[in-house]
């Protein structure tokens, strides 16, 4: 093999290992089976939460996770693997892989990484399942807006209590 072709695999490997750096979850699937439409709106969907889907040689994101320290996705970097990488949102690529996956019987999730600890495929569902940043933030909001909400139902409520007594 001449060396220009290895330079070139290994700098797949060093850009495929600063995804992993970077990314704040990483969810891996298998994508056979998938029609061309199928893969093009779930790269759309993907594409618009801020997470970028590839499709990269097993063993280049064998050689890639073991060079940032993460053992145990080996397994789950067999057949055909298509890896999302969010830099953002932990939740976005675990929820749409699983929409699609509910919707398309031939797309499954094989596992991931979340915060840098890899994640079984159980917990990713479970991830998914969670509501995006908005959703988290306004049920946040509705649990601090609570005991002033019945505070305030507490004060009209002995304000109106003493209206009835003087009257």
């Amino acid at each position: 093999m001449s060396e220009k072709i290895i330079a070139k695999k290994a700098a797949i490997v060093d850009e495929v290992a600063e995804k992993f750096q970077s990314a704040v979850s990483v969810v891996v699937v298998d994508y056979r089976g998938l029609t061309v439409e199928q893969v093009t709106n779930l790269r759309k969907d993907l594409r618009e939460a801020g997470v970028e889907m590839r499709v990269i040689k097993n063993t280049y994101l064998k050689r890639a996770a073991d060079k940032v320290g993460y053992e145990g996705l080996d397994e789950t970097f067999t057949g055909p693997t298509a890896v999302a990488f969010s830099s953002e949102d932990v939740v976005a690529p675990a929820r749409i892989m699983a929409k699609y996956a509910e919707d398309i019987e031939a797309l499954e999730i094989k596992g991931g990484m979340i915060e840098g600890k890899v994640a079984s495929l159980e917990e990713i569902n479970a991830l998914a399942k969670l509501p995006n940043r908005e959703g988290m933030l306004s049920m946040l909001l509705s649990v601090l807006q609570a005991p002033v909400r019945n505070f305030a139902y507490a004060v009209k409520a002995v304000a109106d209590s003493k209206d009835e007594d003087a009257a």
